[in-house]
């Protein structure tokens, strides 16, 4: 879980911490603590961020529905982000590619890969349900991989370094999904958007699935 107050200059508060399955009990006292430290009310918030996925069924479920649920209380725009989005935003410029990775649970991991074009990493695939094999025989460049990386992973990965396009796993702090980037996505989206596109309502989870998963 993570979680951050940003007030459209500087990042004022971010915390990011593992939750298991508690989100559902540590989520919105989370959020009054967070306010609370800053001494900001919920009443001061000009906006809402959410990261809509893939990930977690459980964890995406009550993310988006707290932050749909502020939004619409205080008729405030909500942007939703992609998951393996602000992974990429959090990650620097590198020689190659990148991957962004997320667990899908049972050995099956959830990826999509950038191309650095403007000054940031553009999505270059959309995000597909597979396994790490199947990951590294579609890398075709140097790829640094991001996101969240297993021990089944990192053993793929060190087993690329002789292969003609070796992957790169990023550094630990770069490859935690921080709320932070969440927020300096969404105050870009805010500013060159139009109201009636942050409707709480048009926010939804996404999940990425196949014909072979439920």
């Amino acid at each position: 879980m993570s979680l951050a107050l940003h007030d459209g200059n500087s990042l004022l508060a971010e915390q990011t911490w593992p939750t298991d399955n508690n989100h559902s009990v540590e989520l919105a006292p989370s959020v009054r603590t967070l306010l609370q430290r800053c001494e900001v009310s919920i009443e001061q918030l000009t906006g809402v961020a959410v990261s809509i996925g893939p990930g977690s069924y459980t964890g995406l479920r009550i993310g988006v529905a707290l932050a749909k649920g502020i939004a619409s209380a205080r008729k405030l725009p909500l942007v939703g982000i992609s998951t393996l989005d602000i992974l990429a935003a959090g990650h620097p410029q590198v020689r190659g590619g990148l991957v962004a990775v997320v667990q899908a649970g049972r050995g099956r991991i959830i990826a999509a890969s950038y191309r650095w074009r403007k000054e940031s990493w553009a999505q270059r695939s959309e995000p597909m349900l597979m396994d790490w094999e199947t990951l590294i025989a579609s890398i075709d460049g140097p790829a640094h991989i991001t996101g969240e990386v297993d021990e089944q992973g990192r053993a793929a990965i060190e087993n690329t370094q002789d292969q003609a396009w070796p992957m790169t796993l990023a550094p630990a702090a770069y490859r935690l999904r921080r709320a932070g980037f969440l927020a300096d996505e969404a105050w870009s989206l805010l500013r060159g958007g139009k109201p009636e596109q942050f409707e709480a309502a048009r926010v939804t989870p996404v999940y990425v699935k196949t014909k072979d998963t439920p």
